[in-house]
C-alpha cells in the first residue's frame, strides 16, 4: 500500500470515509475499514511531509525565504486586516 501515489490514497481514503458514513457495514468490515483509512491517512501525511521537504531544500539551494506553516500565514493575513 506504501506505493500508492497521494492522490490514490485520498482517492481511496474517501471511497472508505462515504462507506463508514453511511452506517451499513457490519460492525467487522467497518472495524476493517477504520484500520485501512488510518494507514491511508498516514501515508498520505508522509507524502505531505516528503513533497515539502523537497521544496524547502529547493527553496535553500536558491536561496529563498523559508516554507511559512499555513496556520502561521493565515494569522499573519487576520491580523493585517
Amino acid at each position: 500500500m506504501a506505493d500508492l501515489t497521494f492522490e490514490q490514497a485520498m482517492q481511496q481514503l474517501e471511497e472508505i470515509v462515504v462507506q463508514l458514513e453511511q452506517g451499513e457495514l457490519p460492525l467487522e468490515q467497518a472495524l476493517e475499514k477504520f484500520e485501512k483509512a488510518v494507514s491511508l491517512s498516514r501515508i498520505s501525511q508522509n507524502k505531505l511531509q516528503q513533497a515539502e521537504q523537497k521544496v524547502s531544500k529547493l527553496l535553500q539551494q536558491q536561496g529563498e525565504e523559508a516554507l511559512v506553516p499555513f496556520d502561521n500565514q493565515v494569522d499573519a493575513q487576520e491580523d493585517n486586516a
